[in-house]
């Protein structure tokens, strides 16, 4: 596939969902790793027992940067391209960002992404997914994001 094929691709699918990924369980041990990538051991993360009685949730919640960091995975990008044609995909940015449920231990959460925008650049397609991270059996989303990669043929 060309560039410009890729760059039709895109647009003849923009406005509409790409992707929905499988549901994905937040455990404890995930927001532990996360913890320590981070250096952040706020205890409303790691401290099951306080969190037990001192959270609104009581129960431990993931790191909201945890739920966006879930991108590549749960869009696939991590495991191989998932745009036709596409061997390199590059992160450019996160806009739009907004936090809107916590993710307590034990949740289930899933990514469903739509094409936003599309426009030819620098030898490449630069891509804007609007991206919705569902909550299992909630009517609010945990996160809410717009992601900006650069797809290379």
């Amino acid at each position: 596939m060309t560039q410009d094929e890729l760059y039709d691709w895109c647009l003849e699918r923009q406005g509409r969902e790409l992707h929905v990924s499988d549901w994905l369980a937040v455990t404890q041990e995930r927001i532990n790793r996360f913890a320590a990538a981070t250096d952040d051991y706020q205890w409303i993360h790691v401290d099951e027992a306080r969190a037990a009685t001192d959270s609104p949730w009581k129960s431990t919640i993931a790191h909201g940067f945890l739920t966006l960091s879930l991108y590549p995975y749960l869009r696939g990008v991590a495991g191989g391209a998932t745009w036709p044609g596409v061997r390199t995909v590059i992160n450019c940015g996160v806009n739009h960002t907004r936090f809107v449920s916590a993710v307590t231990v034990g949740s289930q959460i899933r990514l469903r992404t739509t094409l936003s925008s599309a426009v030819a650049v620098h030898g490449c397609v630069q891509i804007e997914e609007d991206c919705v991270y569902e909550l299992a059996g909630q009517a609010k989303p945990a996160c809410i994001s717009q992601v900006v990669l650069r797809l290379y043929v």
